[in-house]
């Protein structure tokens, strides 16, 4: 990241080359940039409302000439050797009315104290409802924001601080506003979250009810690689879509997660209207269909290795080698796999764990049975 010279605006440029270098921006318009005062902008405070996030961020930089700076920030993106990212301005009113049928979802993310579900806190929950169009995957009409803080009940650890900016005194005294919460959930079709096995537990912990509403996951229920993107890290899809936001605060990072999910993928997008496929449309088809975990019990020491390579995951508790599949054929296919490659046709049988959305990703187990192999 690189200041371009006498105007302190960050751009990423190319290093240059010494052979056959590539035709350069002429840089005559430096002279006539504005001057920028370069104190980042102040963060928000930590009880702001939904409106004050949402509300456009003037950046503490004073423009002293008329140049347009929009202007000028589209004359660099529009040249090969640079690349511009804006900051995410939240959207509270997105743009259409869908003609048929309608999905209702919560996004969801929380701050905590710590990773140990069975004995941190939340601190922080957002949440944001919208209305989902089927046909096109794309949020449509009002959205609908809830930020709350809540007091854990012990210090906050420094780590965590340092992480979200969340100190003691913002939330000492505070709770979370349950009637709103509640609200806010009704008709809801699906909960999603960037790593719901993280935000569940906690999540239905503190507020039960969510345990009665399916639940879907950003993070791992969408292979973000296949589908045309570098990462599954929320930042970093948020930056291929040339997008910057204050990361670890819970009500921006569930406003960037609406955003990467409502936008077209890479591989699906298309002339045709209405034909682009997002992330919302394919986690709400995901949403309907179960998952599974599937133990290779009693599997060969030897085996160790290859089911490692595989994907599998040593179950310490269990003692047991386990995988996620997605759905009915693949769970098929591993049986194949596991009958050729792990027990070699001598006989076993399986346990396998049904999930649908009502458990997938809680602390709550599926339905359990085996299967002969």
């Amino acid at each position: 990241m690189a200041a371009s010279p006498g105007n302190g605006i960050p751009v990423i440029r190319r290093c240059p080359v010494t052979q056959a270098p590539h035709p350069q921006l002429g840089f005559s318009f430096l002279a006539e940039l504005p001057t920028l005062d370069l104190e980042p902008p102040k963060r928000a405070t930590r009880n702001s409302k939904a409106a004050k996030v949402a509300k456009h961020v003037t950046p503490a930089a004073t423009v002293t000439t008329p140049m347009d700076v929009e202007a000028m920030a589209r004359t660099l993106e529009a040249h090969p050797d640079y690349k511009l990212q804006r900051r995410l301005k939240p959207c509270l009113n997105w743009p259409g009315a869908a003609p048929g049928e309608v999905k209702t979802i919560l996004v969801l993310d929380t701050e905590t104290t710590g990773l140990d579900q069975a004995k941190e806190k939340i601190i922080e929950l957002a949440l944001l409802r919208v209305d989902i169009d089927t046909a096109t995957g794309l949020p449509v009409g009002p959205v609908q924001v809830y930020d709350g803080l809540e007091d854990p009940g012990k210090a906050i650890p420094p780590d965590v601080v340092a992480i979200t900016g969340i100190q003691d005194a913002d939330v000492q005294g505070q709770a979370l506003d349950e009637a709103r919460v509640a609200e806010l959930m009704q008709g809801v079709d699906v909960v999603i979250a960037h790593n719901a096995g993280f935000d569940r537990p906690f999540v239905e912990s503190r507020l039960p009810a969510f345990a009665a509403l399916p639940w879907a996951c950003s993070f791992a229920d969408l292979d973000w690689k296949s589908m045309g993107r570098s990462s599954a890290k929320l930042e970093s899809l948020a930056q291929e879509l040339g997008l910057f936001y204050d990361a670890h605060r819970a009500e921006m990072d569930c406003h960037a997660l609406l955003a990467v999910l409502a936008a077209p993928l890479p591989q699906t997008q298309s002339t045709s209207p209405g034909a682009n496929r997002t992330g919302l449309a394919h986690l709400l088809q995901s949403a309907r269909n179960p998952s599974y975990r599937l133990s290779a019990t009693n599997a060969p020491f030897e085996a160790k290795d290859l089911l490692k390579a595989r994907g599998y995951r040593w179950n310490a508790d269990q003692r047991v080698w386990a995988t996620r599949l997605s759905d009915d054929a693949a769970l098929h296919a591993e049986f194949d796999w596991l009958r050729q490659q792990v027990y070699h046709g001598r006989h076993a049988a399986v346990q396998v764990e049904k999930m649908d959305a009502l458990t997938k990703y809680s602390s709550r187990s599926g339905q359990t049975t085996h299967q002969q192999l």
